[in-house]
């Protein structure tokens, strides 16, 4: 619940960052981005929602809130958007906190609420092949997705 409830704080974030913004190039960018990690939270989160074996009432529940949360950023972000000037200090440094915490969170989730467990299991901690593998692997995605940041 607590993993969900910061998926959902982090999609109103980045939706409301989307919508607010005026830049075509920076709206490409950011749409790429949020396509592409909104995959890989819901991929995670799911598998969060099965491994805690709730009820199908709250499985529906949690899969709409996280389906909803970014479209409601969005529609939240333009409704700003015609409030503030986007080149303006105070929205630059808004958006620039709003984004920073958003990123934050994000990385707090992955590495605490989903790869702990997994690198903290017996499986994990008993190969030192495995171990080496893992972490090989952890950092080409941070590097993948430091590339699609550059990127984007």
């Amino acid at each position: 619940m607590v993993l969900e409830l910061r998926i959902i704080v982090h999609s109103v974030v980045i939706g409301l960052s989307l919508g607010a913004s005026n830049n075509t190039c920076s709206i490409k960018g950011l749409l790429a981005a949020l396509c592409f990690h909104q995959m890989f939270e819901g991929v995670g989160l799911g598998g969060c929602i099965l491994q805690a074996e709730y009820k199908f009432l709250k499985k529906a529940i949690m899969v709409f809130f996280f389906s909803v949360t970014t479209p409601f950023g969005i529609a939240l972000g333009l409704a700003l958007s015609s409030t503030y000037k986007e080149n303006s200090p105070r929205s630059l440094i808004t958006v620039g906190l709003l984004n920073a915490s958003s990123a934050g969170l994000l990385i707090y989730m992955a590495l605490v609420d989903l790869l702990a467990a997994d690198f903290m299991g017996p499986k994990l901690q008993g190969s030192i092949k495995l171990q080496i593998k893992s972490y090989m692997v952890v950092l080409l995605g941070a590097g993948g997705m430091s590339l699609m940041a550059k990127w984007a």
